[in-house]
């Protein structure tokens, strides 16, 4: 028996030690090619920014034989990389928000958000209260916005508020011709997009509204601080019949100077590029007229039925730690955000205008000084996107770029000259400066070739 046993035991041991190095075997071939893959991993902003880019991305692999994948830099100075600075994903700001710690953390617990509904009362009635409180303070602090008198309606982002504002402003009568809508050229390159996606009977994408000449109703969207090129914008169709929607994603303290407080009847802010939490996916709308917000509400209940409470909550906070650290009532080891964000976009547009000046190649706009009465001092906009231009016989300065391993966004897309790029100035630090030391290298069209 004891004979017996030793020899079960035997092959036992045996069959364990086979599975063994069996799962050690089908392990490493795992590791490999999950590190392979993430070599070759490139990132893919959702929505309509990253059409743009998925597209690019096939066409750049094509050109420098990588295969299906595209290699992007996260850090490194690897020339071989490619940058990728189409979309505007907010990056910059993870290194703020790494020191905020316990400010910014939010404990949900289970039981919580249940309902489909968060103040049956209010006209946009799955907006959270405490999210709604944040939004009229942070606009009190920093004073670029009227909140009083105000519907808020909070959306998916203001992709889902801007078509949700379409919605509410064309006119819902017999009229079989669909309302136009327009913005000055450049304007955002997915404007055009949005409005044509779904096909809808009751607007329609119309073009540049310096060219805009028909009669009737209209509606037309101002951007201010533009994207892309950072200028500050006002309507200019200004006729009778003509509703404005006023984009002011970018009307913060470290893009442009706060020079008094937005009061118009559609404002849309986004906390994507006030606080740099793109994938919150939580954007509001100010609104006058009750019965626009009531309209605007509808959308969004018959697109998604609310929004997340959970991101509104946790948008909530970040608005509120934001808040806490201008007024001085946060961590005393973490600056004012809108200090230390206005410091990383002066230093980021000083390294870029000086390697455009050593390039030669290229051109940016030139800014006036307004005064800020958010930070008490005189300085020019510094914009969330370079509108960068290729100078001379550079006629398609995307593909020029491209050939460096840059990639950016044509001004095609935006109602402009493809000698136009957009160029996000919100990325991580390692990528940004990669950027701009192959931009500074370039010094004569004959002697830049691409990168190996």
């Amino acid at each position: 028996m004891g004979k017996g046993w030793n020899s079960a035991m035997y092959w036992r041991h045996l069959l364990v030690l086979s599975l063994a190095i069996n799962i050690g075997l089908v392990a490493k071939v795992l590791l490999f090619q999950g590190a392979e893959n993430e070599e070759r991993l490139c990132a893919v902003e959702a929505g309509a920014e990253g059409a743009h880019f998925s597209k690019k991305a096939a066409h750049v692999n094509r050109g420098v034989g990588k295969g299906p994948s595209l290699v992007v830099a996260h850090g490194g100075r690897d020339r071989g990389r490619v940058v990728n600075l189409d979309h505007g994903d907010p990056t910059m700001y993870e290194m703020f928000w790494k020191r905020m710690d316990e400010e910014t953390t939010i404990v949900i617990p289970g039981w919580q958000s249940v309902s489909y509904f968060s103040d049956p009362g209010n006209p946009c009635w799955f907006m959270e209260p405490e999210f709604a409180k944040q939004v009229v303070r942070i606009h009190r602090v920093v004073g670029n916005a009227v909140t009083e008198n105000r519907y808020i309606v909070v959306g998916t982002g203001s992709t889902q508020l801007y078509q949700a504002a379409l919605y509410a402003l064309a006119p819902t009568g017999d009229d079989p011709n669909p309302m136009d809508v327009v913005s000055v050229a450049p304007f955002y390159s997915s404007y055009p997009l949005m409005t044509d996606f779904l096909k809808s009977g009751l607007y329609k994408w119309a073009g540049d509204a310096k060219l805009y000449d028909k009669e009737g109703p209209y509606i037309e969207l101002v951007t201010s601080p533009n994207n892309p090129d950072g200028e500050p914008r006002t309507s200019v169709v200004n006729r009778s019949q003509g509703v404005l929607i006023h984009d002011f994603a970018y009307y913060w303290p470290q893009y442009a100077p706060i020079t008094s407080a937005a009061d118009h009847d559609l404002m849309l802010f986004t906390v994507s590029k006030s606080t740099g939490h793109a994938g919150i996916r939580i954007g509001w709308a100010l609104v006058k007229d009750k019965e626009v917000a009531m309209k605007m509400t509808k959308f969004i209940e018959l697109n998604t039925i609310g929004v997340s409470k959970d991101s509104q909550l946790r948008a909530a906070k970040i608005l509120k730690a934001t808040s806490d650290s201008c007024e001085g009532i946060s961590n005393s080891k973490v600056e004012n955000f809108f200090e230390f964000s206005f410091n990383q976009m002066t230093l980021r547009w000083m390294k870029l205008r000086a390697a455009v000046r050593k390039s030669g190649l290229f051109s940016l706009p030139d800014f006036s000084s307004e005064w800020c009465a958010y930070n008490q001092q005189a300085f020019k906009p510094q914009p969330a996107f370079a509108w960068l231009k290729c100078e001379g016989e550079i006629d398609d300065c995307e593909g020029f770029l491209k050939k460096q391993k840059i990639l950016t966004r044509s001004g095609r897309h935006f109602g402009a000259s493809p000698k136009y790029v957009r160029v996000s100035m919100l990325d991580r630090d390692p990528n940004f400066d990669l950027f701009v030391e192959r931009l500074s290298t370039m010094s004569q069209i004959e002697g830049t070739t691409p990168v190996p």
